[in-house]
């Protein structure tokens, strides 16, 4: 492209002249020859100021320069200007022939007239018969003193120097024509360059109205951090953060952990993770600080060239504070309830035993109906207590080398009743010991939870099995039952909080569906995971995975 506007400067320039200016610069080369010899001829060839022609000549190239300063050629049509290269041969011939034979060299003098009617845009018949037959006009005079006595040597001088002229004009020819289409060329793909420049940066634009028309912040950055494309929502981000880097994820930046106090260090922020290579979802952080602290959910997806390598990053911020606020809301007003629910019923359930302790004084049927209440008050205390536990944005978790083969045992133990109750059978496939990283108390329970769902969901009756295997890394304990069953759809919704399918509704199975929702918490704050398989009508698995051996996670 440098080379293109270079080769285009000087006909740049030169268009810019006026048409006096435009050819006098074309006569001027051939004009300071001439002026050089008619200097020089005083002193090298004092001779030739005896000769007329000779100096008819200079005074003839002298007329048409200045013939071309002062002819108003721009009011003239037609390019009467050509009319000067065609008068330059008559005036070359006169040097030539003036100056013979002490300057027969002068005819190649010849080469600019015809150079300059090769590349002045005329018919390409009319420059070669002008250019050959104006070259023949030098030439022919100096055969005329040897007419008598001319031998082919003379006459092939004489027609072998219009021929190479002619040539030169082919050649001149031949090379505007070919420059000609390179300018073409070149011309057509700046125009396809700019109609692809316009087309991209139409595209830019429609991409940068996108992006700000999102409700969520998007940064893309190289592999270094540079920043590639962001919009107005991650900037307001990057504000609210007191930013003073020049490299995102760099520097000073207002950004804290889940506790909304501690400052996250510049390797765990979403960005340097994200140039890291690191692919995450839902990563909350609080952006800012006061009443404007944001909560922000990060995630981010790397850039992947075609060979494979890292490119950079994609990270996108959502901004999560209503729905955080939200959360928080309704984890205190349950605790709140679930806590203000408590004082009463332990009241009524501690007034009742005292009543119950002396029932030999009570009818029978008062004495059947308070123990009804009791039972009814209990099971609302232990409601009232999954509540409490469900509301809790963490449990407290205190892990140690624990045999799960004990907890199993006692678990079962703990539902022999009501699985009698149920003509439930119980079976248990467990290697004792079975050593995990586990908080004894905490995994009783959620085994407590899994296996009472278990009976509750097979009001048929069956079997509820527990299994249970090892690896070096992990142990896996699996809670099957033969029950109802649910389908794949609820089965992926079984541990949200007070999800209970439609079929144990239609049932009447009693429950709050919280149970599973806690589990699952207590498996997670193990750094384990909790699934579920089941099949409408075909029983259901619940399978926990626990870390063998380690050292206790951070909450």
């Amino acid at each position: 492209m440098a080379e293109h506007l270079f080769q285009r400067g000087p006909a740049r320039f030169f268009r810019g002249l006026g048409p006096r200016a435009q050819v006098a610069l074309c006569q001027l080369p051939l004009t300071l020859i001439v002026a050089a010899l008619a200097v020089a001829t005083p002193f090298a060839w004092p001779t030739l100021l005896h000769s007329p022609v000779y100096l008819s000549g200079i005074l003839l190239h002298g007329a048409l320069f200045l013939g071309c300063l002062l002819v108003p050629w721009e009011r003239l049509a037609h390019r009467p200007y050509l009319l000067v290269p065609v008068l330059d041969f008559l005036a070359i011939g006169l040097l030539r022939n003036g100056a013979a034979p002490l300057l027969p060299g002068l005819a190649v003098l010849a080469v600019f007239p015809v150079i300059w009617l090769s590349a002045s845009g005329m018919l390409a018949r009319s420059s070669l018969v002008l250019s050959f037959f104006g070259t023949m006009l030098i030439m022919v005079p100096s055969l005329a003193g040897r007419f008598p006595a001319l031998t082919a040597s003379d006459i092939t001088t004489v027609l072998l120097f219009p021929l190479m002229m002619l040539s030169v004009s082919l050649a001149i020819r031949f090379a505007s024509v070919h420059l000609r289409l390179q300018q073409q060329e070149l011309a057509q793909k700046d125009r396809e360059l700019r109609t692809l420049l316009h087309e991209s940066r139409e595209r830019e634009k429609l991409l940068q109205t996108v992006l700000d028309a999102t409700d969520v912040g998007i940064a893309a950055v190289d592999r270094s951090g540079q920043l590639l494309v962001s919009n107005n929502r991650q900037r307001h981000f990057r504000q609210a953060t007191g930013a003073d880097d020049a490299l995102p994820g760099q520097g000073h930046q207002l950004i804290f952990g889940q506790d909304r106090r501690t400052l996250l260090p510049p390797g765990k922020r979403p960005i340097s993770r994200a140039i890291a290579g690191e692919s995450f979802a839902d990563y909350l952080v609080w952006a800012g600080e006061g009443a404007d602290q944001r909560a922000v959910s990060t995630a981010a997806r790397p850039l992947v060239g075609e060979d494979g390598s890292f490119n950079g990053a994609v990270v996108v911020y959502t901004d999560v504070t209503g729905w955080v606020e939200a959360l928080a809301a309704n984890q205190e007003l349950v605790s709140n309830v679930s806590h203000e629910f408590k004082t009463p019923l332990n009241s009524i359930i501690g007034n009742i035993d005292l009543v119950l302790d002396d029932d030999g004084a009570l009818p029978t049927q008062v004495a059947h109906r308070l123990r009804v209440v009791q039972r009814n008050a209990e099971r609302l205390l232990a409601l009232v207590a999954d509540l409490t536990a469900s509301a809790s944005t963490a449990l407290n978790v205190h892990p140690k080398r624990t045999d799960l083969a004990s907890l199993v045992e006692t678990s079962l133990g703990s539902a022999q009743a009501q699985a009698e109750r149920a003509h439930i059978r119980l079976s248990a496939d467990v290697p004792s010991p079975l050593w995990a990283y586990a908080d004894p108390l905490r995994i009783g329970q959620a085994l407590d939870n899994l296996v009472s769902n278990a009976i509750k969901y097979s009001p048929d009756g069956g079997t509820v099995s527990i299994s249970a295997r090892a690896g070096k890394d992990w142990v896996q304990l699996s809670v099957s039952d033969t029950g109802m069953g649910m389908s794949r759809e609820d089965s992926a919704r079984v541990f949200k909080r007070f999800f209970r399918t439609e079929s144990a509704q239609r049932a009447s199975i009693s429950g709050a569906g919280l149970g599973l929702s806690i589990t699952k918490m207590i498996v997670e704050g193990h750094g384990g995971t909790i699934s579920c398989e089941s099949g409408q009508g075909k029983g259901s698995t619940f399978t926990v995975i626990l870390p063998a051996d380690g050292p206790p996670p951070s909450f």
